[in-house]
Parts: C-alpha cells; structure tokens; sequence
C-alpha cells in the first residue's frame, strides 16, 4: 500500500511539471506548460542565451521588460569562473546574477564537442584544461550534476558525448552508447537529491536514424523530464534537421518537453515547432546583434503596439517573407532616421543605430541585442497564439 502511494504521489508530481494545453489540428505544433522551481514557462519558447551568468550586453531588468521566461548558462563556463566557491557562498545563480525566473544549464557536454583541442574523453567522464590558464578539470556524469545542482538551475541537462560532423557509423555508436551511459549515472546522481529541479536526457546518433530512434528509446526506457535533441546545430548541413525531428520524436514520450539544442533562424525555429518541438535556444540573436546584423519584421508582418490577440501573422513553411536581416553598419542608413523598429527600440532611428556602430560605441551592440531579441521572444509569443487560435 505505500509502494503504490508513493508511485501515486510521483505520478502526480511528474503531471504537474509538465502540460500539453492545446495542441494543432495541422501538424505537431503545441502549446505546453513547463512547471519549474522558479516558476511555469509557457512553450513553445526561446532561450536568450547567459553563457557566464549573462546575456552579453543587456541587464536581467532588460530579460524581463523583453519578456524572456527563461534563460541558458553553461555549466563548463561557471566551474571555471567564477567557479562553485562563489556559488554556494552565494546561494546559486539566480542570486549571483539577480534573476528571479528559471535557469536551463547545457551540461558541458556541448564544450566536449568544441574543446576537441583541450580535452580527453574516458568512459568514466573528459578531462579538460582552460585554454586561458592551463587548470585542469574532470568532469564526471555525477560530477555535472553536482555542479548543476550547486548552480541551482531549474533544468539540468544530462552529461553527454556530442560526435562532430561528419562522423563514421562506428564512432556514431560508441557515442551514442557512452551517452547513455553518463545519462543513466546522471539519472542516479539526481534521484539521490529531494531537490525539485528538472532533468533532461539529449539523443544523438548524428545523422544515422537507427542510431537516432534507438538513443531515443534508452532514453525514454531511463525516464526523464524532458528530452532534447542535440548533434544538429554542430556542423550537420540543416537538410538533416527535419529527418531527425521525424526520426525521434515519435520515440519520444507525448507528455514530456522536447528541446531542440542550438537551434536557430526564425524558419528553422517554425520548422521545428511544426514537427513538435517545444524549445530552443541559440547564438545568433545576440551574435548577430554583436556585429550590426538585425533582425526586422517586414511590411504587413511588422508587430504595432497592440494587443497579442490582434495580430495574425502568417508563418508559412515556404514563405520566410515576415522578417528580414539587415547589416545596420551599410552606408545606405547614414540617414535613415526611420525607427529601428516599431516596439521597444521607437524612440531610435537607424542611421542613430548606423553611427554608434561606425564610432565603436558600446549602446550600439547593446541596442541592436535588445532589437533582435525582442524580435525573436515576440516571434515565440505570436508562435504560441497561432497555436491557441488555430492558425499554425
């Protein structure tokens, strides 16, 4: 009678973390909320990426008034600075940084892929060395969730393996294997703690969809709180993002998150959506941003003061005419005194934006983040109406 109490009771706990509202009568899309420590997101959604403890250039006052339910750091990143010292003197990254809603860490898997330079991998777990000062570090399947729980993120992502592209069949394998591995001394790791914070497991398998299908069926046999989908935004030429989706997310459990890693263009984020992933976090809005390279709503697409309810915009998979990029450092803008667009950044014209960028003035990077993320948390907002009236 406990034992199926206490089953009862987790049973109850793991629906209330996560529900599918509605889901699309065209495709795959859905709206879902996610029930984390520091609060629900509702998604689909977009992360507005905190490496270190910070979206570069923009303040958390900022996250909030762009309307971000969450943001990523990296685990590798905060254990070499300002390491887990500071953290738990502090009590965690939400304080440390002042953010009071939820927190996603990538693992450091993700560094095992782009410190190939700098780092060994074992079947036990990678020994690293900081390319700045040399320390050596080894992480550990137990060790990342440790260091995740010290942080305090609000979903901890499972140590994994992630192959380069290209890659052969073989070593596609192994990988696949060793991540199972790790996600399962992951899984164990977490159990051993009464903390409420999420655990994701990531499928890979590269481009091969056996391994694809099998990597999500041991994942989904070891049970997670989501799922997420990594090995595409690592060199895969993106005519294979679509096949994967299709490949895993069948295999995948309906009630459970599904989070497309690294992932992308507004298009390839709709893509994506329209398959049944829920989501996503990238570079390139504040990359971008960094080099004078905007991202703007265009004619009839571009969003007024209004209320959510009103707009209809139209996001076609084979008509990517609702936004478009401009390089804002382009003599053309020299005295283009139109707004940077027609939402938070009003008030600034575009040859303003045009000279703080030729004078090297840091509000120019700062503006220009603050314009491609609002256009990027806004695209996710009208995503998630489309999806509630029935228009995606």
């Amino acid at each position: 009678m406990i034992q199926l109490l206490m089953v009862k009771e987790l049973w109850l706990e793991l629906n209330k973390m996560f529900k599918v509202i509605k889901t699309s009568k065209k495709n795959q899309a859905r709206l879902c909320e996610i029930s984390t420590p520091h609060g629900k997101i509702r998604s689909p959604f977009f992360m507005p990426i905190a490496t270190r403890g910070a979206v570069k250039n923009l303040t958390v006052d900022e996250l909030n008034d762009l309307g971000s339910q969450i943001v990523l750091s990296n685990t590798y990143h905060l254990l070499i600075r300002p390491g887990m010292k500071i953290m738990k003197k502090v009590g965690g990254l939400h304080k440390f940084m002042n953010w009071s809603k939820p927190i996603l860490t990538d693992s450091g898997g993700f560094q095992v892929f782009s410190l190939a330079k700098h780092r060994k991998i074992t079947k036990n777990g990678v020994h690293f060395s900081d390319p700045q000062s040399g320390e050596k570090y080894f992480i550990t399947p137990k060790k990342a969730i440790q260091i995740q729980q010290t942080i305090g993120s609000d979903i901890m992502m499972a140590f994994d393996e992630c192959p380069k592209y290209p890659c052969t069949k073989k070593y596609a394998k192994e990988s696949l294997e060793l991540t199972t591995k790790w996600a399962q001394l992951c899984k164990d790791q977490k159990l051993k703690s009464k903390n409420k914070q999420l655990l994701f497991g990531i499928v890979q398998g590269s481009i091969y969809k056996d391994l694809r299908i099998e990597s999500a069926k041991q994942l989904a046999k070891i049970g997670f709180d989501g799922y997420a989908i990594g090995g595409i935004a690592v060199g895969e030429p993106r005519k294979y993002m679509e096949q994967i989706l299709k490949w895993t997310i069948p295999e995948l459990p309906q009630k459970k998150a599904r989070y497309l890693m690294g992932v992308g263009k507004p298009e390839e984020i709709i893509q994506a959506v329209k398959n049944g992933v829920d989501m996503f976090d990238c570079v390139i809005p504040t990359r971008e941003a960094r080099h004078g390279r905007l991202y703007v709503w265009t004619g009839r697409s571009e969003p007024q003061l209004t209320s959510e309810s009103k707009q209809r915009l139209r996001l076609t998979q084979r008509a990517w005419n609702f936004y478009k990029t401009i390089n804002i450092t382009n003599a053309k803008f020299v005295n283009d005194l139109t707004p940077i667009n027609q939402t938070n950044l009003k008030p600034y014209s575009k040859a303003y934006l045009h000279h703080l960028f030729r004078t090297n003035e840091p509000l120019g990077m700062r503006l220009a983040t603050l314009n491609n993320l609002n256009f990027y948390l806004m695209l996710m907002s009208k995503i998630r109406e489309l999806i509630r009236v029935g228009d995606i």
